[in-house]
Parts: structure tokens; C-alpha cells; sequence
């Protein structure tokens, strides 16, 4: 066979002969090149054409009741046929019939009796033809779409300076549409103007192109700066035209012009600044101080410029008293915004302390060479003693002066790592007062208090060093013993509790006997986390109430049920993990304006041995307990490494961000497996982003800093999850290269009926805008929801509105529809 055509790309061929002898020779020689329509009527001939659109028609000319000129010339004038091939089929030669037929419409001539290869050869070429010019007509209507498209005035003129093309197809410019200016004289459809401008042009410019601004009326009569580019083309070194190209630049102008005011202002502004302002050249060489600086230095503006920056700022760690470098140096050297150290000093050149924050960025040049830098800061004294104090407070009990619940969630911590690297054990004694709400209530809450100062210095009395005892609450206290390298001391331990209890307790004159109950729960044996201790201690403590008070009670393997269930999920997770099993989905992240995905987000999936989901809330806490969040997170960030490298292969280049637990952050080596994910699935950096939890930055701040400055090189993005619901810090915000903020699903949720949720929202936005941040709205679930994130200036969402989380291969799918 001489020519296929493809499954997808085969063409419908209608055949038509009064006799089937005939048909069966044409469909036996054409069998293969489409689908096949056969007729032996020609009043049929029209019918068939318009419901199958035939590419070709082989068309017998002696037909009963119509001939096939006749009904070649019904096909060519009827609009749903009239681009079908017409091959006639004739036992008469060429030239007998040739004029009438291409008079007709008919494009060949197949000779009775039929050649097959020739049919073949000449039906074939006729198929070629049409796909060729098929293509052609779709390449032309793409490019005009393309080119109307554009935010300009392209038109090309003939040397008599007649319009020969023009892409304003809905005469936007001036108020003619692109059908209608073909053939037009210039005179009529350019405003004056421009027409003397260009004329002028061409008269006394000796180039071929020429660039000039002329402010000309638009179609409401508003003044606009255009940009003119005209150029003459040539051929054979004759003048063919010209190329007309106009650029409406009044919004750049006018932010020119803005641009110029606002650097007016900019000097007024520093000096009436409340921060302390001081600029410098590339050597950081002073060339500039605010009244504030001059105050908090001490020197004077005149006496400072020309001086470097460190015999000005005479900065040190407050704690340490050794030199700080000065951030603006850094600044200038890495070419970056560089935050203030921690716990900045600044002493003045008159001997005043001053507690100082704030950061320095370099000066850019319209070649982005840097030609100096600028730092700003200010006097942070009072505000450091009050944190100090407020830490204080906030970590301390007011009554006892005990450490509090959430200094105690740190401590536990702190002991939990420490076993963990000492392979030793942590016993954590969760003590309530028996019946103390009768005595409270009898002796009044003053003399209540009383008690529980007296019960804590007992308490505080039979406590080693290294061991924290807190007050969690009206007749609680927590005592974690760390470090232990035998259980055999937790007896002991629990014993001299009780017994520094039995000494009656005097308040008010009046003796009183107390007694307490302590559940008792061990880090590695019963939890390895601190909610976990938490927990067990308090399921313990009940059951030694339950075993009547004035006793201790270990943690209970009672719950036989739950932590068999626990220990099941545990091993199904590390099977998982080690086979490598977990699954990938995706939400994916709209354009909320467009509905076009520009991004998705990973999120962990994993099956029982049934194949059915597991939840994570339940398995992702348990890898955090049992340390295996990072091997989880690992296998994830690989995962979605490859899925967006295969759909960036596929010409649909999205962003996939990646959520980060806080251990999985803290771990040392990060920052290398992410750069190894990157290079083993050879995806751009461009198309990672990472989401990390606000809680999650706030423990180590110079650490995670460098960890957050480290990926940023990479070229990666950084993204804070759930923002609004954690510290919701503005310092980390400005001190860390944080890119994207996610607003937390709870806001989105409920600001279409809860106005403060609607003006949390309002206030990320604005947030996010004012630091040139990114945004993301999550749980969109309405198109209510949607619209309000829009016209508050959020412009990329994801929730259930648009898709729940789907699989790899679903997102595919998605992507290619």
C-alpha cells in the first residue's frame, strides 16, 4: 500500500458510481487511506457530503437523473462542502471534458477503467493537499490571534502609505477595526498629528527606523504618551512599506514622574524619620546620618561622613561584649538584606548603652552593581527589658514562682532529646493535691493559694538539680526528672514525694494533712514525645485516684487495645517507609482569576495492608514520636521532586510545594537532601517550594536563618503554612527570605460570616503586598470564598471549590486536559 493514514488522522472518502461493479473496484483500491462512503445515487451525493465532510469525492460524470457536474457544482457552492476534493470518474478523455470540470470545481481527472495505484497516487495527494492547507489556515489564525492580542499598534503601509495590515481588530486605537483600515490612506485613519510627526520624520531622518513620543487623544479624548517605531522596509532595494508599531507608555511616564517626586520627598522623609538612618558608599564610608543617628551615635552629621561606618557604630553582643560585625559591611559584601545580630549593642560616642534592632540592604545601580548600602535601626532598650520580663512571666507560674506549662513543654523537650542522644530514660511524675478543691473551697481561694505555695516549697525541697518542677494548673504540679540511666530511682523518686507530704501543713493557725496521687510516665518506654508523657502521666494519675489516692502509679499497659492499635500503625509505617510505599497526592493551586493551575500541593498518603487510606492525623504525629519524620519527609520531597520534573517535561512547569515538619527542618543535614532531591530528579529549583509552620521557625532564630538563607540560593521557594494561627511574627517576616504566606483554611472558612475572620484576612493580604509576598488562600470551598479572596488582592488558591487531593496520575491527567 502506497499511503496510511494514522487511526487519529483518518479522513473520510465518499465514493459515487451508478455501478456497484465500479464502487467495488474504487473501495478495494482506497481501502486503507479513510473511511469509506459509498453511493450509487447522486441526488445522495449532497446529503452524505454535508454529514460526513469528505476530504476527498470521486465522482462519476455519467450519472442518471443528475450528472456529476451538476452535483460538483452544488458541493463547491454549498459552504459545508465546497472545500471536499472533487475527482471525477470518466470513461471520456481529459480533454473532452476538461474545461466543463474545472469550470465546476473539479480538481482531477481517473480514467475508466480505473488504475488502481493511479487512484491511489492521485487521491492520496489530494489528502496530502488538504492537511497541508488545513495547517496553514490554522497557523494563520493562531498568529493573528497572537498578534491581536498584543498591547500595541502594529500596522505595515504600502510606500504610498496605504494600509496593507493592522492587528487593532476591534479598532481600539482609533475607533477602525482592521477589516475596515485595509486599503485606507493614512490620511484618514491616523490623527494629524502623528501624520506630521511622521512625515517630518521621513523627511529629515537618513535611517531606516526611527523611535519618537507624540501625545495624541485616545477614543475618549484623553491625552496619552504614545511611543512611535517606524521603520522602512525594502526589498530588492526597493522601498516596500512601512512598519508602523505604536506603544502607549502615559502609565510609565506618569510612574516616572512619580518616581521623581518620590525621591523629592525621600530626603525629607529620612530626616524626619523616627529610626536612625545612616548610608554609606560602597566602601562603607558614611555619606549620610538622620537626626536619630546622629543622636544614638553621638556624632554629628558633618563630623561622621567620611568616616567608615565601625569607628561610628561601635556595635557589640550584649551578653558577650564582643565586637558584632556590622550588618551593613555583610550587606554590601553578599549583596542581600542582612538582619541586626541578636541581642545587638549599641555604644554611643558619649558612653550611652542602647539595645538596638533593625537590618542594613545594599544600594543597586540601574546595572545592579552594588554602589553602597543603607542601614536602619532603632533604640530597642525598654522593649528588651519588658520581653525579658514578659518571657519571665510567660514561662513562670505568678503564684509559685515555678515554671509554667509552657516552659515545662520546653524543658520536656530538652530532656527527651537529651535521653534520646544519651540512650538514657526520662521519668516525668504528674502530681495532684487529693480533694483540694474541698479544702479550697473551705478555706477560701486567698488561704487556698497559701496552701499551694507551702505544697510547692515542699515539693521544691525533694527536687534534685536537673530535674524541673512545674505548676500546670489550681493543684497540679509536674515534675520531670531527666537523664536516667536506671528505672529503679523512679520508686525512690515517687516515695520522697509522699512522703514530704506527711508533715501537716499549717494555714491560717489550723493544721492540715494532704496527701497526693502521681501517675508516673517514662521516656523511651511509654512515650517519646512530650504530649505523649503528658497523656500517659495523666491516665496514670487517675488510675492511682482510682486505686484510692496517696499513691503512684506507672502508666498502665491496661489500654491494651489502643497502643496494640498504635504499635500495629507504627510497624505498618516503618514497612512502608522501608518499601518505599508511601503515596504522593495533589492539590492542585489555581489562578484565581484565570482558573489555570500554576501550582500544587504534596500531601502524604498511606494504605493498610487492605489498600485502604490511613488518616494522617494518625500516622504523621506517630512518625514525629517515633523519629521517623525525616525518612517520611525525605521520601515525600523525592517524590514530588520527580512528579514535577515528568510534568515539566510535559511542557506544564508547576511549582509543587512540599510541606516540612519542624524536626524534619531542625535536622542538620536538610539542606543537603534538599539540594540532593533536586539534582537526583533534575527538576528546576524554580518549581520547589517548601511550607513550613510558623512554630516551626521560631526555635533557633540565627540557625534557622542560615538554614532558610541557604535554601533561598538554592532558588527555591520558602512559604509559611497556616499563616495567622502561630506567632504570626512581623520580625521573622522581614528577617527571614520567606517568599509565599498561606492563609489558613480557618479564615477562609469563616469570613464570609465572621467579619473578623474577613479582616484577619484583609490584614495578611495587605501584609503580604506591602512586603512584596505571595499568597495563597487555602480551603476554598465557595465561589463566594473565591471572589472575596480576589478583590482583596489574593490571586492563587487551592480547596475542595476547584479539587480535593488527587494522585499523581489523576494530576496528569488534569494538566494534559
Amino acid at each position: 500500500m502506497l499511503f496510511s493514514a494514522s487511526r487519529e488522522n483518518r479522513v473520510n472518502l465518499l465514493l459515487v458510481d451508478d455501478e456497484p461493479a465500479n464502487l467495488l473496484i474504487l473501495e478495494e483500491a482506497l481501502k486503507g487511506f479513510g473511511n469509506i462512503i459509498t453511493t450509487i445515487y447522486s441526488s445522495e451525493v449532497e446529503e452524505l457530503a454535508e454529514r460526513y465532510q469528505p476530504a476527498v469525492v470521486l465522482l462519476d460524470i455519467e450519472m442518471p437523473v443528475i450528472d456529476g457536474f451538476e452535483v460538483c457544482r452544488r458541493l463547491k457552492k454549498n459552504p459545508l462542502t465546497q472545500d471536499s476534493a472533487v475527482i471525477f470518474i470518466t470513461s471520456h478523455s481529459e480533454s473532452e471534458f476538461e474545461y466543463h470540470s474545472l469550470s465546476q470545481g473539479g480538481i482531477d481527472f481517473i480514467s475508466k477503467p480505473v488504475d488502481m495505484q493511479l487512484c491511489q497516487l492521485r487521491v492520496k495527494n489530494q489528502i496530502m493537499l488538504q492537511q497541508h492547507a488545513r495547517a496553514l489556515k490554522e497557523a494563520k489564525e493562531e498568529l493573528n490571534d497572537l498578534v491581536s492580542h498584543l498591547p500595541v499598534f502594529i500596522s505595515f503601509w504600502s510606500n504610498d502609505w496605504e494600509n496593507l495590515f493592522c492587528n487593532d481588530f476591534n479598532g481600539q486605537w482609533f475607533g477602525m477595526d482592521a477589516d475596515t483600515m485595509v486599503g485606507q490612506d493614512a490620511a484618514r485613519v491616523l490623527p494629524r498629528p502623528l501624520l506630521r510627526r511622521i512625515l517630518h520624520e521621513l523627511t529629515h531622518e537618513s535611517n531606516d527606523a526611527v523611535v519618537f513620543t507624540v501625545h495624541l487623544p485616545d477614543i475618549n479624548n484623553d491625552i496619552e504618551d504614545i511611543q512611535v517605531y517606524l521603520s522602512t522596509k525594502h526589498k530588492d532595494n526597493q522601498l516596500a512599506g512601512f512598519l508602523l508599531t505604536l506603544v502607549d507608555v502615559t502609565e510609565i511616564n506618569r510612574t516616572k514622574r512619580s518616581l521623581f517626586l518620590e525621591k523629592e520627598h525621600l530626603k525629607v522623609t529620612l530626616n524626619s524619620i523616627g529610626d536612625a538612618v545612616i548610608a554609606t558608599d560602597v566602601n562603607a564610608v558614611i555619606t549620610f546620618m538622620n537626626p536619630i543617628a546622629e543622636r544614638m551615635t553621638g556624632w554629628m552629621s558633618r563630623k561622621a561622613i567620611g568616616r567608615d561606618i565601625t569607628e561610628v557604630m561601635n556595635l557589640k553582643n550584649a551578653y558577650t561584649q564582643q565586637n558584632s560585625i556590622n550588618p551593613l559591611i555583610l550587606a554590601i559584601q553578599e549583596k542581600r538584606i542582612v538582619a541586626m545580630a541578636l541581642n545587638s549593642q549599641l555604644t554611643s560616642i558619649d558612653g550611652v548603652v542602647y539595645r538596638v534592632e533593625d537590618s542594613a540592604a545594599p544600594i543597586f545601580n540601574e546595572k545592579s552593581e552594588v554602589i553602597g548600602g543603607i542601614i536602619v535601626f532603632h533604640d530597642v532598650s525598654e522593649t528588651v527589658a519588658m520581653a525579658v520580663k514578659m518571657s519571665y512571666l510567660a514561662n513562670h507560674d505568678q503564684l509559685t514562682d515555678l515554671p509554667n506549662r509552657i516552659l515545662l513543654h520546653d524543658r520536656i523537650v530538652q530532656a527527651c532529646q537529651i535521653a534520646e542522644s544519651h540512650a538514657t530514660m526520662v521519668a516525668l511524675f504528674l502530681i495532684d493535691i487529693d480533694h483540694f478543691k474541698y479544702l479550697n473551697d473551705s478555706l477560701g481561694h486567698h488561704y487556698g493559694d497559701v496552701l499551694i505555695k507551702q505544697v510547692a516549697r515542699r515539693l521544691q525541697a525533694v527536687t534534685d538539680a536537673g530535674a524541673t518542677l512545674a505548676r500546670t494548673g489550681g493543684d497540679e504540679f509536674v515534675l520531670v526528672v531527666p537523664d536516667l540511666e536506671s528505672p529503679g530511682i523512679i520508686d525512690t523518686i515517687a516515695n520522697e514525694i509522699i512522703h514530704c507530704m506527711q508533715q501537716p501543713f499549717v494555714v491560717n493557725q489550723r493544721e492540715y494533712t494532704l496527701t497526693v496521687s502521681i501517675g508516673i510516665s517514662v521516656n523511651p518506654t511509654d512515650a517519646r514525645s512530650e504530649s505523649g508523657m503528658m497523656r500517659h502521666a495523666d491516665v496514670a494519675m487517675y488510675r492511682a485516684k482510682q486505686h484510692g489516692r496517696n499513691g503512684y502509679c506507672f502508666f498502665s499497659h491496661d489500654l491494651e487495645t489502643d497502643l496494640l492499635k498504635r504499635h500495629e500503625l507504627e510497624l505498618q509505617l516503618r514497612e512502608t517507609l522501608e518499601h518505599d510505599r508511601l503515596e504522593v497526592h495533589f492539590q492542585p493551586q489555581y489562578n484565581l482569576r484565570t482558573r489555570q493551575i500554576v501550582g500544587a500541593e504534596a500531601l502524604v498518603r498511606m494504605r493498610d495492608k487492605h489498600g485502604q487510606l490511613i488518616s494522617p492525623l494518625q500516622f504523621i504525629p506517630l512518625a514525629e514520636e517515633t523519629g521517623l519524620i525525616n525518612q517520611l519527609g525525605l521520601q515525600v520531597l523525592n517524590k514530588s521532586c520527580l512528579a514535577a520534573k515528568k510534568w515539566a517535561d510535559m511542557n506544564h512547569g508547576i511549582r509543587v510545594s512540599v510541606n516540612v515538619a519542624a524536626k524534619q527542618f531542625a535536622n542538620v543535614n536538610f539542606w543537603d537532601e534538599v539540594a540532593t532531591a533536586l539534582e537526583g530528579a533534575q527538576l528546576p529549583s524554580r518549581l520547589l517550594e517548601l511550607e513550613l509552620t510558623e512554630s516551626a521557625l521560631m526555635h533557633d532564630f540565627d540557625k534557622t536563618r542560615g538554614t532558610l538563607e541557604q535554601l533561598s540560593e538554592l532558588g527555591l521557594s520558602i512559604a509559611i503554612d497556616d499563616f495567622g494561627t502561630g506567632y504570626s511574627s512581623l520580625s521573622y517576616l522581614k528577617a527571614f527570605p520567606i517568599n509565599v504566606l498561606k492563609i489558613d483554611q480557618s479564615f477562609v472558612k469563616d469570613m464570609l460570616n465572621d467579619k473578623q475572620s474577613e479582616n484577619i484576612v484583609k490584614t495578611i493580604i495587605h501584609l503580604a503586598n506591602s512586603l512584596d509576598l505571595k499568597l495563597i488562600g487555602e480551603g476554598i470551598e465557595y465561589e463566594q470564598q473565591q471572589r472575596l479572596l480576589l478583590d482583596m488582592g489574593c490571586e492563587v488558591g487551592q480547596g475542595y471549590l476547584f479539587s480535593k487531593p488527587i494522585s499523581e496520575s489523576q494530576m496528569t491527567e488534569l494538566l494534559t486536559r
